[in-house]
């Protein structure tokens, strides 16, 4: 655990952040924000303004492509060396949901209060079985590198303020991106998530991208450039893996995903009613329990102390 990571007279740290943020609209294949109020980042506006200590990462996506997040030509799925080589499912022409193409989109994004936007991927796409994992071990350092600065660059163009962090999409970040992100500046990663592993002090991931990283604390990884950050808690956990964690004196990462259908794959932790509803309860509960002692906070806010501090 990295040393004094918790600001004074705090006694543990609550971040929320979501994924796969985008323009898509219900009238596209499926919303992941572009309805604004009358959708799904609706009800995450709702939340800031009942629970004025929360803030929000929303890790976006700078030129989303996917429509289906598993492959759909089965056929073509089955052929072992082409399958790697082609896109196994339809997806967006380039350009379609580039955010500098929605100014209304990025204005909105602007406008919800302690909100934090980040990078989730260029396009949240590649070729063979792992549709969604953009990011796999068969790019280079430099190739990493070209992904990241358009997507930078696409943020800037779109005039939409960011923290120098991402969550890869499908998790994984191969050594190849970990690299290109310290080359590129970037400050942290949050590329594991594990709602099963038991809470305790020395718990390490066992689930879904990185292993063997620290569950509940901020780590150091690449030669300590980059701060990493393992989401532990979703709709489906109980409330008791919560107050485990805060015991602890570790860091609450709380996922969600905007988007609940990808036409018939249905999130878990997807951004509805009903988990803003769990939500609510769960961030009155810490609040009545814990009061002033929690730092509600964000990875990037977490991130620039600790890279701050170690200069």
């Amino acid at each position: 655990m990295i040393p004094n990571w918790l600001p004074s007279g705090k006694r543990a740290a609550v971040c929320f952040t979501i994924d796969d943020i985008h323009p898509g609209k219900s009238t596209d294949a499926y919303e992941a924000g572009g309805d604004l109020d009358g959708g799904a980042l609706g009800f995450v506006r709702w939340l800031l303004e009942r629970h004025p200590q929360l803030h929000v990462t929303l890790f976006t996506t700078a030129d989303w492509r996917e429509i289906s997040p598993v492959p759909t030509f089965n056929l073509l799925a089955r052929v072992p060396y082409l399958r790697e080589k082609i896109y196994l499912t339809e997806i967006l022409p380039v350009g379609t949901m580039r955010l500098s193409k929605h100014a209304r989109f990025v204005d909105y994004l602007k406008t919800l209060p302690r909100t934090e936007i980040a990078l989730h991927g260029l396009h949240h796409i590649h070729t063979g079985l792992r549709v969604t994992v953009e990011f796999q071990h068969d790019q280079s350092v430099e190739q990493c590198k070209g992904m990241l600065e358009e997507m930078m660059a696409i943020f800037d163009e779109a005039g939409l303020n960011y923290t120098r962090g991402m969550n890869p999409p499908g998790w994984d970040v191969p050594e190849n991106l970990a690299k290109a992100m310290v080359e590129c500046g970037l400050i942290f990663v949050s590329s594991a998530r594990d709602i099963h592993t038991p809470i305790s002090a020395g718990s390490v991931t066992n689930m879904s991208g990185l292993k063997n990283v620290a569950l509940i604390y901020p780590q150091f990884i690449q030669n300590n450039n980059l701060v990493h950050f393992t989401s532990n808690f979703q709709a489906t956990t109980p409330i008791e893996r919560a107050i485990g964690i805060i015991e602890c004196g570790g860091l609450l990462a709380i996922k969600g995903h905007i988007v609940k259908s990808a036409l018939g794959h249905i999130a878990l932790d997807g951004i509805d009613a009903l988990y803003c509803n769990y939500l609510d309860l769960l961030f009155n509960q810490l609040t009545q329990r814990y009061g002033e002692s929690l730092w509600w906070t964000t990875m990037g806010e977490i991130a620039g102390r600790l890279i701050k501090h170690k200069q």
